[in-house]
């Protein structure tokens, strides 16, 4: 196998210098060599001539030119199994219609075939840099949390978490009883999505379910003189087909069409569905759900790429929301130290494990809390994060409330209300009998959080 380490590493190069050139998009790999092949630079030198104009033998297209849009290694650290590639901007791909960037084209190039090599052991993407000037290529999100915020009528600066949830169960009920339940959620609660794998199921056609919601949200907004949201999947294998979900749910919405958010499965349908919703809907929240990043994005994965590697391109996508977990509060794998991707998310500069990336003032992507949350896990849960500008959808959490469904939704916004107001839980529940109930219907988590919780509101069983 040919060594190209003379021509795709260069170890003089400085990041800072890179970054202020503004000509590459930097990206950071944990990777290491097969035994019996090179060295760790020369691995690392063919990884990078294999993201971008090499192969494994001399080949005599080459030019000049072609030599200057070669993807430099520019740093390694052996002990730690990490290296840093430099790829110029040029060998991204661009629109024909509008000159325009694409995350599929970063993609093919940083996460393509460089991880299947026979020399590379394992590789896997964990963060990367982009350039001001083609960081704004990218189309970004065109609606979030604030434009919700705005439909319900609340703060657009600190307007506070969205009480939303997924009916239960994912799969397997009828028109009517999805409805129904829907209308029940609604009256304590703001915001219901689809679970991912829901759709036009012969059983729950969406041209009998989605009068049916659509109905089912007049009413409650009648009752609660409050605006409420759904979010409806439109995801499917061919863009035609997204395209006629998006139009027959906005058109059955009718007046209330900016109520209606679209989902879609963007990890499974990749970029090019993300982008379908985004330029054919700009005027919907963009829901991103990632069924299936874990596969890839997990800390126990040695390749693949990282969960704040997704997030980045998520937001540069143009998703309005994406799912980040419960950060280890919930159900799903995850970490405290998981805050760092919503703040990737929201802010406009925020520092990754790599690299600190400035947005240029991108619109924002809302964070998505989902997978095992109640009432009783949401403070800590917002203590970790510093802030409740979320959108929290709980399935069983609103659903396994021993009440009912509408309770299980108020339990929740009181426990918003009471991390907001400062006021212990189990204190603010002797006075909101919806939270004492949530207590009452999650007795482990009320045992483990709050140990003294029974004495405190009287129960004793």
């Amino acid at each position: 196998m040919l060594d190209q380490s003379n021509r795709y590493a260069d170890l003089s190069l400085k990041e800072a210098d890179l970054i202020a050139g503004g000509k590459h998009v930097l990206a950071a790999y944990k990777m290491k060599p097969k035994e019996g092949f090179f060295d760790y630079i020369g691995t690392a030198a063919h990884l990078s001539a294999e993201s971008s104009t090499g192969t494994n033998v001399d080949v005599s297209t080459t030019d000049d030119f072609t030599r200057s849009v070669d993807a430099i290694v520019y740093e390694i650290d052996e002990a730690k199994e990490e290296m840093k590639i430099a790829f110029p901007i040029e060998l991204f791909d661009r629109n024909m219609i509008d000159g325009r960037a694409m995350v599929v084209s970063m993609m093919t190039m940083m996460i393509g075939n460089n991880q299947g090599m026979g020399d590379v052991e394992y590789a896997k993407l964990l963060d990367f840099y982009v350039p001001p000037a083609f960081l704004r290529l990218f189309d970004g999100p065109a609606m979030n949390i604030q434009d919700m915020w705005r439909i319900l009528g609340r703060d657009l600066d600190n307007g506070g978490m969205i009480v939303g949830t997924i009916i239960k169960p994912k799969l397997g009920l009828r028109a009517k009883p999805f409805a129904d339940a829907c209308y029940q959620f609604w009256l304590g609660g703001d915001f219901i999505k689809n679970d991912e794998p829901q759709g036009n199921q012969v059983y729950a056609p969406m041209r009998e379910v989605i009068p049916l919601v659509a109905d089912a949200m007049k009413r409650a907004m009648d009752e609660t003189g409050q605006a409420k949201l759904f979010s409806a999947n439109i995801t499917a294998d061919d863009p035609a087909e997204m395209i006629a979900r998006g139009e027959f749910i906005l058109e059955t919405f009718g007046e209330h069409a900016e109520n209606v958010a679209f989902l879609v499965d963007g990890f499974v349908g990749g970029p090019g569905m993300i982008t379908t919703a985004r330029r054919n809907f700009p005027n919907q929240f963009l829901h991103y759900h990632r069924a299936g990043h874990g596969m890839v994005t997990s800390e126990q994965t040695q390749r693949g790429f990282t969960a704040l590697v997704h997030m980045k391109w998520s937001r540069m996508l143009g998703a309005s929301g994406i799912h980040t977990g419960t950060m280890g509060y919930g159900k799903m794998e995850g970490y405290k130290s998981d805050t760092m991707l919503a703040h990737m998310l929201t802010e406009d500069e925020c520092m990754g494990t790599h690299f600190n990336q400035n947005w240029g003032k991108m619109k924002g992507t809302t964070p998505i809390v989902s997978g095992g949350m109640n009432a009783l896990r949401l403070p800590g849960f917002f203590d970790n994060l510093g802030h409740c500008n979320v959108i929290q959808t709980s399935g069983g959490g609103a659903l396994g409330h021993k009440d009912g469904i509408a309770q299980g939704a108020t339990s929740l916004r009181q426990a918003y209300e009471a991390w907001q107001e400062g006021v212990d839980l189990v204190d603010y529940a002797k006075d909101h009998p919806e939270l004492a109930g949530a207590f009452e219907s999650f007795t482990s988590d009320a045992d483990k959080i709050y140990p003294n919780w029974r004495e405190k509101l009287g129960v004793h069983k």
